[in-house]
């Protein structure tokens, strides 16, 4: 089974929700706009307590960000 990583486009698409620009998104949780521009366009990766700290700044849970886990087909 494939580990769960971050979502770029959830976390694009919650801090839109918010109504939060990448600087304020970034000034919220203790990034720069580039380091928050990179993590949504999948080019920068987030530790866990970057997550976290992205995730406390957007209202939401870590689990919010995270990629669906990948099913294994079921076997017969």
């Amino acid at each position: 089974m494939r580990a769960h990583y971050q979502d770029p486009a959830q976390i694009r698409r919650r801090r839109i929700e918010a109504g939060l620009t990448q600087e304020a998104l970034g000034a919220r949780a203790g990034y720069s706009k580039g380091h928050v521009s990179g993590v949504e366009r999948g080019i920068a990766g987030a530790s866990a307590q970057a997550l976290a700290r992205l995730a406390e700044a957007l209202g939401c849970e870590v689990s919010d960000l995270m990629a669906a886990p990948e099913h294994a087909p079921a076997s017969a």
